[in-house]
């Protein structure tokens, strides 16, 4: 599949996901949401790599998978819970930027190459979603915000290490990311919160997105690189968004507007790259 397609479509399902989770997140405990969720990600990555026949990709890779788990649990808890906070939109796209920006850093410096298009398409990104995140003080302040940087830091290191798997069997190399992050949240999710969830619907129908976001994600950096494929995939804040204003009437300052038109021209470029 084309880099550049895998990205967006990894931008979508995890926009999407991130949505649903952050629903189910303002009903339920967001320790419970990922202690439910990310089991049946992992079960779903494994049965679809028995069914499609990929082979176990080296021990490396797994470890890497299993890392970038770990990493990505505490991201994911703190951006669930950001989300629960909200506003919504905002929380997403002050994430998104984080999460562009530090696998871009990593990459780069790694020796890869943008390209005079590649790097206005990334100035267009990193602004749209700068812009994106600008909110009203009032609104703001108190609220998710600052748990949605630090879980960008986090999902920045998780594109990281997850983007270290190189061979094939990327379903396996998931699916050992869900593992390592259930051996640690249901244990815990039981002995504090329990495991009954109160949006059982929300819950179920949010899996799917961060399963393909994840898989999404890994096929666009395995062809086209670390920089680009977490560039692309970073534009899921303003999926989440834009649900965040047709569903929940959510509203956007014309700034923003603009930080949505900054970082659909900037994934174009990239596209184009």
């Amino acid at each position: 599949m084309n880099p550049a397609l895998s990205g967006l479509l990894s931008a979508l399902t995890y926009g999407v996901g991130d949505f649903l989770s952050g629903l189910a997140s303002r009903q339920d405990s967001p320790l419970r949401v990922v202690a439910l969720t990310h089991p049946v990600s992992a079960l779903l990555m494994v049965v679809l790599a028995v069914l499609g026949g990929q082979p176990l990709p080296p021990g490396s890779d797994l470890l890497w998978g299993a890392a970038s788990g770990l990493v990505g649990l505490v991201a994911v808890l703190a951006f669930y819970r950001a989300l629960a906070l909200g506003p919504m939109g905002a929380v997403s796209v002050a994430t998104g930027a984080l999460s562009a920006a530090v696998p871009v850093a990593v990459g780069v410096l790694g020796g890869e190459v943008l390209g005079l298009w590649g790097w206005l398409g990334a100035l267009g990104v990193l602004l749209g979603t700068g812009l994106l995140s600008l909110s009203p003080r009032h609104e703001a302040a108190g609220h998710g915000v600052p748990l949605g940087l630090l879980a960008g830091v986090g999902f920045g290191c998780f594109f990281v290490l997850l983007g270290q798997a190189k061979a094939p069997g990327v379903l396996w190399t998931l699916g050992a990311a869900r593992v390592a992050s259930s051996l640690l949240v249901v244990p815990l999710a039981a002995h504090l919160v329990g495991l009954r969830p109160r949006a059982p619907r929300l819950i179920a129908v949010s899996v799917p997105g961060d399963a393909l976001g994840n898989l999404f994600y890994l096929l666009s950096v395995q062809g086209g690189g670390l920089a680009i494929g977490a560039l692309l995939s970073s534009l899921y804040p303003a999926f989440t968004t834009l649900c965040a204003v047709t569903l929940l009437r959510e509203h956007l300052r014309p700034v923003q507007w603009a930080g949505v038109g900054a970082a659909l021209l900037g994934a174009a470029l990239l596209a184009a790259n």
